[in-house]
């Protein structure tokens, strides 16, 4: 295959190992960020996140965590006021 659009087709074209593999969507590093800190937080403890260092609102922050936690099936709540988010484990029953 070559780069390009051909007269067959409606996109372009490039070869298969040029396609980016995995997902490193834009909240990558600050899921991460906050699911290493859940690893070494004390029981009983809540993760305090300021709303003004996200890159992203709240709800893009909260919707990615969510997808990362079922993916590795943590169990992890959350809250938020006007200035934080807040994170935490949950313990199983």
């Amino acid at each position: 295959m070559s780069s390009g659009k051909s007269k067959s087709s409606h996109f372009k074209t490039l070869l298969q190992a040029d396609v980016p593999q995995g997902r490193n969507g834009k909240h990558k590093e600050i899921v991460t960020t906050i699911l290493g800190d859940l690893d070494n937080l004390k029981e009983g403890s809540a993760l305090r996140i300021p709303l003004e260092g996200l890159a992203e609102n709240k709800a893009k922050v909260r919707s990615a965590l969510n997808r990362a936690t079922r993916k590795s099936g943590r169990n992890v709540a959350t809250a938020s006021d006007s200035e934080s988010l807040y994170v935490w484990n949950v313990s199983k029953p």
